[in-house]
């Protein structure tokens, strides 16, 4: 009679997200801003996260020396989601249509042990008062990971347009 030894199988934990998981997160992120679901979105932020948006003619530049479009931390970003649930956010109230689109997802592993950095290319549909704007860019988020969760941790989109004319807005979120 032969004895068979079988080794006790560890669970293993995945240092890192697959890209489907990365893009089934950047696609609830779309979903959600496009139900207007804001609390929901912002669950998609650790605590401390940061949202931003530089200026049109200097993508790459450094928000501590910078105008940006949008440069929220945590407490800005908190009461953006406030203040646009309001009904004296009148720019959006009510607020607008959007579909957006998320493709070209890359993944890479971040610096730091936990976390992953993402590029994505996205197209944002804006429907207002018989008005159609088109917002166009690209994603560079650095997103957090505990082995099961996504969560942004500095969340930046890039417009590609060369001005906010005609669009002109964006008190929408990109």
């Amino acid at each position: 009679m032969t004895t068979v030894h079988v080794e006790p199988t560890l669970a293993v934990e995945r240092v890192a997200p697959s890209r489907a998981e990365v893009e089934d997160f950047l696609f609830l992120e779309a979903e959600l801003l496009d139900d207007w679901r804001l609390d929901d979105w912002l669950s998609l932020f650790e605590p401390g996260g940061t949202y931003r948006m530089p200026a049109t003619d200097a993508p790459d530049s450094d928000p501590n020396t910078s105008l940006f479009l949008i440069s929220d931390d945590w407490g800005r970003l908190q009461a953006r989601v406030k203040r646009l649930k309001s009904r004296n956010a009148h720019i959006e109230n009510p607020h607008s249509r959007t579909r957006r689109f998320v493709a070209n997802v890359r993944v890479a592993a971040g610096e730091q042990p936990g976390t992953v950095r993402v590029r994505a290319n996205f197209t944002v549909y804006r429907i207002r008062y018989e008005h159609n704007d088109l917002y166009v860019g690209r994603y560079d988020h650095l997103l957090g990971w505990d082995g099961e969760t996504l969560r942004f941790r500095h969340r930046k989109a890039v417009l590609d347009l060369e001005s906010l004319r005609p669009a002109g807005k964006v008190s929408i979120i990109i």
